[in-house]
């Protein structure tokens, strides 16, 4: 490995939750606790829109979830086999585990005051969250909806020597009650829980809400007839969602798989939440049938689970939300009959079409392309890798309306997506049903790479028509996900793209590819030659720069390789959303290395690579991030761009990012995040979202008025989607 330092200087002292700085390293789990500050932030900043507000309360409250159930999960088994940290200088699980339940705890400590900051905001705006106590009147119309539409879905379990603990099911919130039975003068203890099938917040007027749970509590005579209720309160349980599948021993990778779905439902319980007024007598009742030692135990002030905010932030409220936006369609690919859609192999005949989603329309380019290979005639196979998609995917359809149609269809679809197996199974069964031809993955890896292939007649010829990109054919993710993706005929990136899913569907070992860098034959060679070459350049005296815009940046030998280019003389600026495990501004390791990360509108998640290679500069995008799991553990493709027009775009929109200092934090020495407007002190005024906004719509209007445009003279046409 290259060295990391070139020069000797003084190191920072160790932070508390961090790495030895002997290997200047952030933990990642705190590092994703720490980007999830920033979400939280969010619903902090009364300069977003109200019910935006209360939408990233509900987007932080899932994220919890499933950093409890997957990140937390999986350290609590590293640290019951004392496993040995596998980062350079990390510390033991146990020590995790330690520094997690701290930050966890401050972090919803925030949550309480940012809550309760929102109601009253909330209330001020017309809607009104209220306690069933503070709504006397209401409570008989109350009880009848609770007779009428509750009661017949609630299931009371006791628990005494006839009715052993019963199971709580993963996220599921519930009612723990103390009562008394007269006759036998005895305590007893039940659990009621909240049906998630049914709304959490009850509507009694126009605009005002009572939470389910306290109707179900108010009620609870009807549930226990004959006992007296002596206390009731709430509790919320998490457990282990990580899958454990065996994939080399399974005859049946999709059955595997279910029956694996199935036991997630009983994985071990990682976290407890209780409200906070529980006494200590049925919190101990609740650890032991739960199964959590009381570090797991956590005391919630008001609401618990704020995933169920979403039903607030849907409320018909335009004016507390953003204004609506639609995104333009791409220059090349504006109908020039608006009652006929463009004819998307013919634009990208004209070169290569880069667009950038949710600033371009998907469903006019991404999902146009794959709609118009499933009908044109010509077509005679289409192939594509399937991560996630929609739950009522007009893609899906349209492969399925192609098989139908006789066309050669085969779709790799991978069903160990985290979260999305058992929908992705059913999309599975459904394309063969249609005739597909469908693979379920790679036995050992996952297939995340966002590729197309479209194989087409053309005269006597064959042409091949790819789509390469960073994000999930997912047209509902489009609209909320920066991503960016690449259109093109080119020969040799067809060829690669046949290749790869030889490799995906057959038994085909390539390892090299012409123009696709992809893991993980050769993703992580790659991207250290590259680092690599940078250094190399800086060291020559040549123009040396590297730009990585990331979802995560965990890998260790990256983390190596950037800190000896930043000792070269490399200039290092990276845009990480998520998890950094570098270190930036150590002296004599790092300081010259600048980290960013953007929160706001949309959720950042393409993955740029930039290297100015001694003023000969190349531009890549793809779906890896730089991540062990990426690099060795997932079939993975990055793409070079080429076209000038699309480098420019790109180019441009990394140096906005660079310069925003409204949506940016700044990753510091202390290994901390610090808002750039904190940093410069005054209020920003550059917002990334809101001027690449504004950029594509200008690139639109200038292309459909240039010249040597087929759209010259049409200005009037409308170029939204």
């Amino acid at each position: 490995m290259t060295a990391i330092v070139r020069r000797t200087a003084a190191r920072p002292a160790p932070i508390k939750g961090q790495a030895s700085p002997a290997f200047p390293y952030i933990n990642r789990e705190l590092s994703s606790l720490e980007f999830q500050h920033r979400v939280l932030f969010e619903a902090r900043d009364e300069r977003n829109p109200l019910l935006e507000r209360v939408k990233f309360l509900a987007i932080f409250a899932s994220n919890m979830d499933e950093f409890f159930q997957i990140r937390v999960s999986g350290l609590m088994e590293q640290a019951e086999a004392h496993a040995a940290p596998a980062a350079p200088g990390e510390r033991p699980a146990a020590e995790q585990l330690a520094a997690i339940r701290t930050r966890f705890r401050e972090l919803m400590t925030e949550r309480r005051e940012i809550f309760e900051r929102i109601c009253a905001d909330l209330s001020a705006a017309g809607i009104h969250i209220v306690d069933y106590a503070d709504v006397p009147k209401h409570h008989a119309t109350l009880r009848q909806r609770f007779i009428d539409e509750v009661y017949p879905v609630l299931t009371p379990l006791a628990v005494d020597p006839g009715h052993p603990f019963p199971y709580i099911s993963t996220l599921s919130l519930s009612l723990a009650i103390r009562m008394e039975d007269p006759d036998a003068a005895e305590e007893r203890f039940a659990r009621v829980k909240v049906p998630p099938v049914l709304p959490r917040f009850l509507e009694i007027e126009p605009n005002r809400f009572v939470l389910l749970e306290q109707i179900i509590a108010a009620n609870l005579d009807m549930l226990f007839s004959g006992m007296t209720i002596l206390e009731t309160h709430f509790f919320r349980v998490t457990r282990d969602a990580d899958l454990e599948l065996q994939e080399d021993e399974a005859d049946d990778l999709m059955l595997a798989l279910e029956e694996e779905l199935r036991r997630r439902r009983f994985g071990e319980a990682v976290r407890l939440e209780i409200d906070k007024a529980m006494p200590s007598s049925m919190r101990k009742i609740l650890e032991r049938g739960v199964g959590v030692d009381a570090d797991d135990c956590y005391e919630i002030h008001g609401m618990l689970d704020h995933t169920g905010l979403w039903q607030i932030a849907g409320l018909d409220r335009p004016d507390l939300k953003l204004p609506p936006y639609s995104p333009v369609i791409p220059p090349r690919l504006v109908p020039l009959d608006e009652d006929e859609p463009a004819d998307v192999f013919a634009a990208i005949r004209e070169g290569d079409i880069l667009v950038h989603h949710p600033y371009e329309s998907f469903a006019a380019s991404t999902q146009r392309f794959i709609a118009q290979a499933a009908t044109d005639s010509e077509v005679l196979s289409i192939k594509m890798t399937l991560y996630r998609t929609s739950g009522d995917s007009p893609i899906i359809r349209d492969l399925i309306s192609a098989a139908e149609r006789g066309k050669q269809v085969v779709v790799l679809v991978e069903i160990k997506a985290r979260f999305d197996e058992e929908a992705n199974i059913t999309w599975a069964r459904k394309l063969e049903h249609a005739g597909a031809h469908v693979v379920y993955g790679l036995v050992g890896l996952k297939t995340h790479s966002k590729t197309v292939l479209v194989v087409r007649r053309e005269g006597s010829a064959l042409r091949r028509y790819v789509h390469i990109g960073t994000g999930n054919y997912n047209p509902g993710t489009a609209r909320l996900y920066t991503d960016l993706g690449l259109l093109s005929c080119r020969p040799e990136l067809g060829a690669d793209v046949s290749d790869l899913f030889n490799v995906l569907t057959g038994l085909s070992r390539q390892r090299d590819f012409r123009r696709l860098i992809v893991a993980p034959m050769n993703l992580r060679t790659w991207i250290l030659e590259m680092i690599q070459r940078e250094t190399d350049h800086a060291l020559a005296g040549r123009k040396a720069r590297i730009v990585l815009k990331l979802n995560s940046l965990v890998d260790p030998a990256c983390v190596a390789a950037l800190y000896a280019a930043d000792q070269a003389g490399v200039k290092v600026d990276l845009i990480i959303r998520g998890i950094c495990s570098l270190w930036p501004g150590v002296p004599g390791v790092s300081e010259g290395i600048q980290v960013r990360s953007i929160v706001g509108q949309y959720l950042e998640h393409s993955r740029v690579f930039s290297f100015a290679n001694g003023g000969r500069s190349e531009l890549y995008i793809g779906s890896a991030d730089l991540m062990e799991r990426n690099l060795d553990r997932r079939v993975e493709a990055i793409v070079p761009i080429e076209d000038p027009e699309g480098r420019a775009r790109i180019e441009s929109a990394l140096e906005i990012m660079l310069v925003d200092d409204r949506r940016s934090w700044q990753l510091g020495p202390d290994a901390t995040y610090r808002r750039t407007e904190e940093i410069n002190g005054r209020p920003g005024s550059i917002d990334t979202f809101e001027t690449l906004k504004d950029q594509t719509a200008e690139m639109v209007a200038v292309a459909l008025v240039a010249p040597h445009r087929p759209h010259a003279g049409r200005g009037s046409l409308d170029p939204r989607a």
